[in-house]
């Protein structure tokens, strides 16, 4: 077997295996694994209003995935894109709601605050590590709980809408919202990121895989000390992954932000998006098209398992389980590397 082959069927064996676990936690539970299976598929694509429902919890994880991946791919390990997350949607729903402009002058405006914002909270981390040294994991899962109370802290003391938990809705001009997805949809929070993040994914594939910076960036990832001595600038290159990467994780904030919500409200915890990217990456294999197809599936489990409880009785948190095991085994991949290689040798005899 190729290793092209077999790095694309690892995630599909992990997924299979996740589900089979998953089916038998059922079981032993005493739940009926194929009604909670059947009320998890009506609950995704059932209906029409479901389905935009899917779509608009991908957008996040598209962007979310891809600045784990972006990351990863650069020899990063980003896991403060929940922080980055946080801090671009608060900067997109500023500029909605602080300005009054024309459409196509506000929107873009917001979602380049986001993007900005996102990239800034990524900088000092990489800043860290390109002259101190300092390891990235450590600053980015600090800096996820800077974010979550200083901007609860902004939000209370600078825009606070009358209940004071939460900011006045953003204008319409800086909305993501659009009358034409409504209609398609039956009214879901449905929005033109869904765009947004298809247009991301493609520019890093193109950016990482076509491009002479693509080619320092995951030439640093792999060995700083070859691609020092090759000439590249390894400190510069550090620091531009880390804010490319916080990039992708503002924008996904700002699809909440200028999407789903409308606002920003004080968070009693986080989000969960930004951690969810991790396993949207691993799953996808840091790929522009496999983080596309995981967080189609994330989605799906996501949206598919709030209709499990009311359809079949089962608890919608054992879709997290589920999850969970599909991480598991994706982690895992090299117990599922060795098994496939055992069985192509018994092939060949």
């Amino acid at each position: 077997m190729s290793n092209r082959l077999r790095n694309l069927s690892i995630p599909i064996i992990a997924v299979l295996l996740g589900v089979v676990v998953g089916t038998i936690i059922m079981l032993i539970s005493g739940y009926d694994a194929i009604a909670a299976y059947s009320a998890l598929w009506s609950g995704a694509f059932g209906e029409v209003y479901y389905t935009g429902e899917v779509v608009r919890q991908v957008t996040p994880y598209i962007l979310a995935g891809l600045a784990v991946a972006f990351a990863f791919r650069t020899g990063l390990f980003n896991i403060g894109v929940e922080g980055q997350l946080i801090v671009g949607w608060l900067a997109a729903v500023w500029v909605g709601v602080a300005f009054d402009l024309p459409r196509f002058i506000h929107l873009p405006l917001a979602v380049l605050a986001a993007a900005v914002a996102g990239g800034l909270w990524a900088f000092l981390p990489g800043l860290l590590k390109a002259r101190f040294r300092v390891h990235e994991v450590i600053v980015t899962i600090m800096m996820n709980y800077v974010a979550l109370h200083l901007t609860n802290y902004i939000i209370r003391r600078y825009l606070p809408s009358p209940s004071g938990d939460r900011t006045e809705k953003i204008h319409a001009t800086a909305s993501l919202r659009s009358p034409f997805f409504e209609e398609l949809t039956d009214f879901s929070r449905l929005h033109w990121g869904i765009f947004i993040a298809i247009i991301a994914a493609i520019f890093m594939w193109f950016l990482l895989e076509k491009t002479t910076r693509g080619f320092e960036l995951r030439s640093v990832g792999f060995n700083q000390h070859a691609s020092q001595y090759s000439g590249m600038n390894v400190n510069k290159n550090i620091v531009l992954s880390m804010v490319i990467s916080g990039v992708f994780a503002g924008l996904a904030g700002a699809m909440e932000g200028l999407g789903t919500f409308g606002y920003a409200a004080v968070k009693g915890g986080f989000t969960g998006v930004g951690f969810d990217g991790i396993a949207v990456a691993l799953l996808g294999g840091n790929a522009a098209f496999g983080v596309i197809l995981a967080a189609i599936l994330f989605g799906a489990l996501k949206v598919g398992s709030l209709n499990m409880p009311l359809e079949s009785g089962v608890p919608n948190e054992l879709v997290d389980i589920i999850i969970a095991l599909i991480v598991f085994f994706v982690a895992a991949s090299y117990m599922i590397r060795i098994v496939m290689d055992r069985f192509s040798k018994k092939g060949v005899k």
